[in-house]
């Protein structure tokens, strides 16, 4: 380390410190204004901020400026410009205003917009998110900002992401507002916990399917691979330690609060767990930290893997969404408190998070759902796509107490009428008990662990939010206008924990009998695969909700719809080619330069002696003769396919073909390529194998 890390942390970014030093107090009092209540910024704080923002970024060693925005491709996006104006002796000087602060117009142009805007109006406009504090990367000043169409239409994830924020904070006033609590704002908060693979670079270089796809395509499992538990938590690798060594420092720079490391199940993975923060900076901050991964591994000779399923048979990488609610004051709206009243508001918010996941876990569901994520869910390494909630055996005890007006039978045996006995206090060490649970409370927040480790977690909490906040709109709509509050609260609870208890679940999520009750017996949706779930969003209910709280126009969720099947049909799309190419160019010509080799072998010994039987080499020419015969057959069903495709218009039916004729056909064809590599010789593949990929970095 090559500062202590107080000095060291933030040094890169425009934060609070840096602002409080360097700005008047009237600037600074108005900037916070605009942060903490969204009051809109004066221009002549923004051109104050602005050159107190360029100077320091300057001496920082900065030369450019960008707007960095979270266009629907999945990554972020950035033009720089630099500082340097024209001055009128002929020289330069460094140049930064507050226009420039608040508003860019990068072309639109080539960004997915799902039909949001025409050819002719490419334009876009990016404006600055004051909430997320500006930093420093590879010398440039990078702003964060939320961006849209030339017709005001939002083409990024952190414009809805803001919106829900703010619909949430609506609702919880009110609801806060019923118990005597007024409040500045609520805010949602995260923490996500990034799992990833670390592989050699030159042999990352070797795999076509890697290079293109980020995934293996194709590849036989090894003769170890996690059966035994040892990779888990186990002492880490020396270059892995100096890896995660660099990533600390750099992300700390960046004020990322990267607090946890570890090694995870699969060989060759591990996890990065942050410190939470305020929903859209933890987002901000979790796509920097995919970024700056996926450079410092290549400092160190290797290759960061963030796809979801990269290897088949091991474990994949999933990103765990942490989400809380807090107030300005700190209290955490998901902690039980020491008051009737309190305990009261715990429960009323936590069913209101019940509700939400009930009423909206095909939103859940499909805010997840890609291409790489649909390898993962539902194997024995990740949450089923079945959406359920795991609260634990305590604190279901309780609901089901209130619900059938019965004495709970913990701590206290008493009867809970909500505003005249006090909830008892639950420990929270027996609240995560089911790592099979997709959502689970885990004593202070819940825990969605069906994100997938390339994903933006934008997106889940977009529709977290909006869910919540439709709840608590309802909530508030009736106590409003109750007469008795307190037995209307009573009331509304019992009420929400009766109708809404078949999302609980604190069982085994991977059993074939939870399957069965999930869907047959509790009615719930198990949408297994991206085509499944995605056209749920274009569904009435689910429209009516988001364009009622003003999270995303009609407009806006037919777009994002189109793009993220879209985005679903090209990436299979592009696997498909891929298979077909190493299949042609590699495999074939592989198989049959060792099939030749066996031939010649086994026909200069039978030269030798006609008593030599050669029977490994036989049998093996025939079983490998048999497989080039299947794999070029089933190359070319899949090239068929491939190219029927492009007979589809629409989006839907695409992604339905996709499901349901291309992928069963891709899999088949791996299934006789990895047959085929376990019976040629190390030296013929030509690829590196799944053992050299996952036991190479030491």
């Amino acid at each position: 380390m090559k500062q202590n890390i107080p000095e060291l942390f933030g040094s890169m970014v425009f934060d609070d410190r840096v602002m409080r030093s360097r700005l008047s107090a009237d600037v600074y009092e108005s900037l916070r204004k605009t942060i903490e209540e969204n009051a809109k910024l004066d221009t002549k704080v923004a051109d104050v901020v602005a050159a107190e923002m360029r100077d320091w970024a300057v001496e920082k060693g900065a030369t450019h400026f960008t707007h960095w925005f979270q266009p629907l491709t999945g990554v972020t996006a950035e033009k720089h410009d630099s500082f340097i104006s024209v001055s009128p002796d002929g020289g330069v000087i460094m140049e930064f205003s507050g226009k420039e602060l608040i508003k860019g117009e990068p072309d639109a142009s080539s960004f997915p917009s799902g039909g949001l805007r025409a050819t002719f109006e490419a334009r876009g406009y990016t404006a600055w998110d004051p909430t997320s504090y500006a930093f420093i990367k590879d010398h440039t000043l990078c702003i964060p900002t939320a961006f849209c169409s030339y017709s005001g239409d939002a083409l990024d994830k952190k414009t809805p992401l803001l919106r829900s924020m703010e619909a949430l904070n609506r609702q919880a006033k009110r609801i806060l507002k019923l118990f005597g609590k007024e409040v500045k704002y609520v805010r949602t908060s995260v923490g996500p916990e990034q799992e990833y693979f670390l592989i050699d670079k030159e042999m990352f270089e070797k795999r076509p399917d890697l290079v293109y796809t980020g995934r293996t395509l194709f590849g036989a499992m090894p003769p170890k691979g996690q059966e035994m538990d040892d990779h888990y938590f186990g002492v880490i690798k020396p270059r892995v330690t100096a890896f995660m060594e660099d990533l600390n420092e750099e992300l700390w720079k960046l004020g990322i609060l990267a607090k946890t490391e570890h090694n995870e199940v699969a060989p060759a993975q591990h996890e990065l767990a942050p410190i939470y923060s305020t929903t859209n900076v933890a987002t901000d901050n979790n796509q920097l930290t995919m970024e700056i991964m996926q450079k410092v591994a290549k400092r160190h000779g290797m290759v960061c893997l963030l796809h979801e399923k990269p290897f088949a048979g091991v474990n994949g990488s999933g990103k765990h969404n942490n989400w809380s609610m807090a107030t300005d004051t700190g209290s955490n709206l998901l902690s039980p408190g020491e008051t009737p009243y309190e305990n009261a508001q715990f429960l009323l918010f936590l069913c209101a998070v019940i509700q939400a996941v009930d009423d909206y876990q095909d939103l859940l569901r499909l805010s997840v759902a890609t291409a790489g994520n649909d390898h993962r869910l539902g194997a024995n390494e990740a949450p089923p796509a079945i959406i359920s909630i795991f609260l634990g055996d305590e604190l279901s005890a309780i609901l089901d107490a209130i619900k059938n007006d019965a004495p709970y039978e913990g701590t206290e045996k008493v009867i809970m009428k909500l505003g005249v006995h006090s909830l008892p206090r639950f420990s929270r060490d027996n609240t995560d008990r089911n790592r099979t649970s997709p959502f689970a409370f885990t004593g202070n927040k819940f825990e969605f662990r069906s994100l997938g480790s390339s994903n933006s977690i934008a997106c889940c909490n977009i529709m977290l939010n909006a869910a919540v906040a439709e709840s608590l709109k309802q909530y508030a709509d009736r106590l409003e206008a109750a007469a008795d509050f307190e037995d209307d609260l009573h009331q509304l609870i019992k009420e929400t924990i009766e109708k809404h208890e078949r999302i609980l679940f604190n069982g085994n999520g991977y059993g074939d009998e939870w399957v069965k009750e999930a869907t047959e017996v509790r009615g719930l949706s198990n949408l297994k695969t991206t085509p499944d779930a995605m056209p749920h969003l274009l569904d009435r209910k689910n429209v009516d909700m988001l364009t009622a709280h003003k999270v995303f126009t009609e407009t806006e969720i037919h777009s994002r719809c189109e793009i993220m099947l879209d985005n679903y049909c090209k990436t299979v799309n592009i696997e498909g080619h891929t298979m077909v190419d190493m299949v042609r160019k590699n495999y074939l010509p592989s198989i049959e330069e060792y099939l030749f080799r066996l031939a010649r072998t086994t026909s200069m010994m039978k030269s030798v002696s006609p008593h030599v039987k050669c029977n490994y080499e036989i049998s093996t020419m025939e079983r490998l003769s048999e497989l080039t015969d299947y794999i070029l057959e089933r190359v070319k069903d899949l090239e068929k396919s491939l190219e029927d495709l492009k007979g589809y218009e629409d989006v839907i039916e695409m992604s339905g073909f996709i499901r349901d004729d291309v992928l069963p056909k891709m899999e088949h064809l791996r299934k006789h390529v990895d047959e085929a590599e376990m019976l040629c010789s190390e030296q013929d593949w030509p690829v590196p194998s799944y053992g050299k990929l996952l036991f190479s970095v030491n």
